[in-house]
């Protein structure tokens, strides 16, 4: 890949990077994961920019493959229906290890395999159903290594990972770019990495917003990741947020953001967060030194 100059530089998504429009930019919009995805690049001829869309794209679409709930045939859907996955992508890999080690520090609650639980409440299942789902759950009893990935219970065990893929995306989307040579850029695929300055040398400003889309506070990033879990942010019934543990749905309006050296642990991390008690915060972060709570009201 060609190498551009450190100058140049690409904004993803970056409404609050205000970067004055230049007649060069081209613009690309998609999404990952469901999130609103956006490409500008800023000070490259379309012929530059060209390859780094499309690679972009490709990336996109390859990363969804691995961790969408949606696509019938993605690595994470076909492990659900079947049960068991063979040859499971790297990618796919280390996001369970990390699931793993936030699983630990959490006291279990952070558990991606809390999905047969997700379903139920949210299709209001009765009682027996719910008890039903509740005994298909179960982090420890999910196995995985570099020849497959088995759940406990086959066609009632399922996972989902949209409490940490996302960040996972956002991370191999920063180094896809880098891979191209580009190094101040602001990257956001549903959390946010930034990498080197903004064009005129300043930290990145990253503003941390509630599901209303306020911004409670900005942030200044520079060589860091910063994501953001809201409890409520979707709602599963009245006051009834989507993270959810065995014990049931979180009723607290909570929004919580972390920032981390990568945006996988931010991710994680955030949904962690969410799903415990404050008295538990400090505990998680003792096993994650390098991150830091930004934001938890």
């Amino acid at each position: 890949m060609t190498a551009l100059s450190r100058r140049r530089f690409l904004i993803i998504s970056a409404a609050c990077a205000a970067t004055p429009a230049m007649a060069s930019d081209t613009h690309w919009r998609g999404t990952a994961l469901g999130a609103a995805a956006s490409l500008r690049l800023v000070g490259l001829t379309d012929a530059e920019a060209a390859p780094i869309i499309a690679a972009v794209e490709g990336e996109v679409t390859r990363l969804e493959d691995i961790f969408s709930l949606y696509r019938p045939q993605s690595q994470l859907s076909r492990l659900n229906r079947d049960g068991v996955l063979t040859a499971p992508a790297p990618e796919l890999l280390k996001v369970l290890s990390l699931s793993s080690a936030l699983h630990q520090a959490s006291g279990g609650a952070f558990d991606p395999s809390i999905q047969p639980l997700w379903s139920a409440l949210a299709t209001r299942a009765g009682p027996g159903d719910l008890a039903t789902a509740r005994a298909a759950v179960g982090w420890e009893r999910v196995s995985f290594d570099a020849a497959s990935v088995r759940l406990p219970v086959p066609g009632q065990s399922a996972l989902t990972l949209n409490g940490i893929a996302q960040g996972a995306i956002t991370d191999r989307i920063a180094a896809l770019l880098r891979g191209f040579g580009l190094r101040d850029v602001l990257v956001d695929m549903g959390e946010v990495a930034a990498m080197g300055t903004r064009g005129d040398g300043a930290p990145w400003k990253v503003g941390l917003a509630a599901p209303d889309q306020r911004v409670l506070k900005r942030v200044a990033l520079r060589d860091r990741a910063v994501a953001t879990s809201s409890s409520l942010g979707t709602q599963l019934g009245q006051g009834f947020g989507h993270i959810i543990t065995l014990d049931g749905p979180a009723n607290r309006d909570r929004t919580v953001s972390v920032s981390a050296p990568d945006a996988v642990m931010a991710d994680g991390l955030s949904t962690a967060i969410c799903a415990v008690s404050d008295s538990q915060v400090a505990e998680i972060l003792l096993r994650f030194p390098e991150a830091r709570v930004e934001l938890n009201v």
